[in-house]
């Protein structure tokens, strides 16, 4: 079972350089629903009811707030609670990773450069929970294939699809020119595309096939094809271009298989819509494990051995997004920024940290008890 230890603000080493500012405008950003009572409470049990005073003075704060008057709203809202994991006694018990927002070439239309599919939801996907998942289905898989004749089963994975599972379905909202970049695609979760005639158009994650999600690198670490240190985005991307004969059998051992929603592009300056739907903010937003955590939830995340832009990360950062590969209550995918420089510093994060999560103190007398 999940523990929490109560800290001071004192106890937190770089709260005071934590970017509130940012923070605040994500954490805004989610206000209205969070408010609403629309994001569901996970398993933790951080009660999304009790941030309904804190979304409202979010709401309610008129411009964009200086760094102090932020800094001043989320002291006097929340109390730091540190999340300590069941059987985790390593001094950082969690654990981040980075994603972003590729952009890349794409085609509204299969083009003899542009072959390779991204596909929106087919209509026989379902969404199953503990109830409704078939006998013998993995207690993982949150999504199924409904039969004919009404039956749930496993959907189609990866390599199925990629032989032509559901070709003539006319389900492909997007095409894109290299099979490595729509697997990446898949990995990230979304990407932002431009077309030849100058348009630009957001893909999104919109549903899975529900298998396990298996990380190539991880992969090419064990079979002695990389070493742990090159086996980041760039280092993979380098693996593969060196063995594109081996691209697709490596590819397919990853069943998970992605669908995808076309959204516009709004703001340039703003992330794609996360789960939470907000558009995310680069290195303010974080993606978790949306059976555990709650969408719209501040966390503080110290993470020493993670530099970036020369300073370690210990930032101040909002729940607003989930990954299939995020899983457990100290666990996070940061949000980079989008683009090919976002993507080299989203591709080498994986470093241990400590998880601090803000709660009202209403809810922290109840979590602590």
């Amino acid at each position: 079972m999940t523990a929490f230890v109560r800290r001071q603000w004192s106890d937190l080493e770089g709260w005071d350089g934590a970017d509130h500012a940012l923070a605040f405008s994500a954490f805004r950003a989610s206000a209205e629903r969070l408010a609403a009572g629309i994001f569901a409470t996970g398993t933790l049990g951080v009660d999304a009811s009790t941030y309904d005073d804190a979304a409202r003075a979010a709401q309610a704060l008129s411009g964009e707030p200086r760094e102090a008057e932020a800094k001043a709203c989320f002291e006097r809202h929340f109390v730091p609670l540190r999340i300590v994991p069941d059987s985790q006694n390593a001094p950082l018990p969690g654990f981040v990773t980075g994603y972003y927002e590729p952009v890349v070439a794409g085609s509204p239309v299969r083009t003899e450069r542009y072959r390779y599919p991204l596909y929106a939801p087919p209509p026989d996907l379902v969404k199953i929970d503990d109830v409704s998942r078939p006998p013998g289905v993995d207690p993982y898989f949150r999504f199924a294939r409904r039969k004919s004749c009404g039956l749930l089963e496993e959907y189609a994975d990866r390599a199925a699809i990629e032989a032509g599972a559901l070709e003539g379905m006319g389900l492909e909202i997007a095409w894109l020119a290299d099979p490595v970049d729509a697997f990446f695609i898949h990995i990230q979760g979304s990407a932002r595309l431009a077309y030849e005639d100058g348009r630009q158009m957001r893909v999104g994650y919109a549903a899975k096939t529900g298998h396990r999600f298996t990380a190539i690198g991880r992969i090419l670490v064990d079979e002695g094809e990389l070493t742990l240190a090159e086996a980041d985005m760039d280092g993979i991307r380098g693996w593969l271009a060196a063995h594109p004969e081996r691209m697709r059998a490596l590819f397919d051992r990853n069943r998970s298989f992605i669908f995808f929603r076309e959204t516009p592009v709004e703001d340039p300056g703003l992330g794609p819509v996360g789960a939470g739907t907000v558009p995310l903010t680069p290195l303010a937003s974080i993606a978790v494990d949306r059976e555990i955590a709650t969408f719209g939830v501040p966390y503080f995340i110290e993470a020493p051995d993670l530099v970036i832009d020369g300073a370690p990360f210990r930032r101040l950062v909002i729940a607003q997004d989930t990954g299939s590969a995020i899983l457990g209550p100290a666990r996070a995918d940061i949000f980079v920024g989008s683009g090919e420089a976002a993507g080299s510093v989203a591709g080498r994060i994986r470093h241990p940290a400590d998880f601090t999560v803000l709660v009202p103190p209403k809810l922290a007398a109840r979590l602590l008890r």
